[in-house]
């Protein structure tokens, strides 16, 4: 398996969208919910600027991606998108793809990555529950239900940064996390 900047190939597009449709069709996201949308974002990912990352295997098949963008003039990055082609999971891909996307936003300057990890379909203690009035009392009581990735991200470092109650709608928070680069 190698990491490479993704490419504008028709094939390449078309395999990450797919991945990424599949990646998201198990998390209740309302977001990414249909081939055009996950083919938008994949072409979006391409634009100047952004950080677009796949992993391949040796038969040049995409694997994972990961998309990062520059916030607070390129102190802060965004990690917006971790998938891993179904098949292709518990493997260790996604955590090169984070370390891969690490090491890319070091070679920028920046000092901090963030990412949201929503929870659409009460995979944590924060789900289905109205979190107000006091949403940090909830989130210093967070729970792993039934696998949310909160606690891979935690394993690779990155902390619990605070929480956004009706993200998605009632119940559906989004979980921010970050790590000093």
């Amino acid at each position: 398996m190698k990491i490479v900047d993704a490419t504008n190939t028709d094939r390449l597009i078309i395999q990450m969208a797919e991945i990424f449709l599949d990646g998201f069709s198990d998390t209740g996201s309302k977001a990414w919910s249909t081939a055009k949308e996950c083919l938008n974002e994949v072409h979006e990912s391409l634009e100047k600027g952004k950080i677009s990352r796949i992993a391949l295997s040796k038969k040049e098949e995409v694997l994972g991606w990961t998309v990062g963008t520059s916030i607070y003039d390129g102190n802060v990055w965004e990690l917006a998108i971790l998938v891993v082609r179904r098949d292709s999971r518990q493997k260790g891909i996604g955590r090169k793809l984070v370390t891969d996307f690490e090491e890319q936003v070091k070679s920028r300057k920046g000092i901090t990555i963030f990412l949201g990890t929503d929870d659409e379909n009460s995979r944590t203690s924060l789900g289905g529950i109205d979190l107000y009035p006091n949403p940090l009392e909830h989130l210093a009581k967070i729970k792993n239900l039934r696998g949310h990735p909160y606690e891979f991200y935690q394993k690779l470092g990155y902390s619990i940064a605070g929480v956004v109650p009706y993200a998605n709608g009632f119940g559906n928070p989004d979980i921010y996390m970050s790590k000093k680069i």
